[in-house]
């Protein structure tokens, strides 16, 4: 589970379930995606590297991941250095 609090307004608070946790870095690299083509709406083709995207998550006012123990059936709470270290590591293999 992804919680994600966008700005500094509590009504900008939401979360996003995903299956994996593949799934979830996937969909936290999407959210980025999505806010380059909502600024950049004229631009076919956007690029960006990994230092963006960081600095994307750093200006989120608030980023976790739930993340499921099935030993403890319990889920275990990460935050915004551990999401980008695995960030960096999805897309790294992904790269491969």
């Amino acid at each position: 589970i992804v919680l994600v609090q966008f700005t500094t307004a509590q009504t900008s608070r939401t979360f996003h379930d995903f299956e994996s946790l593949n799934d979830a870095m996937d969909g936290i690299v999407k959210m980025y995606e999505q806010k380059l083509k909502q600024l950049n709406p004229s631009l076919r083709h956007i690029t960006y590297d990994i230092n963006d995207l960081f600095e994307y998550i750093d200006g989120l006012s608030d980023l976790s991941c739930l993340v499921l123990n099935p030993e403890s059936c319990t889920y275990v709470p990460y935050g915004k250095e551990w999401i980008k270290s695995r960030v960096f590591q999805h897309l790294k293999r992904q790269a491969q």
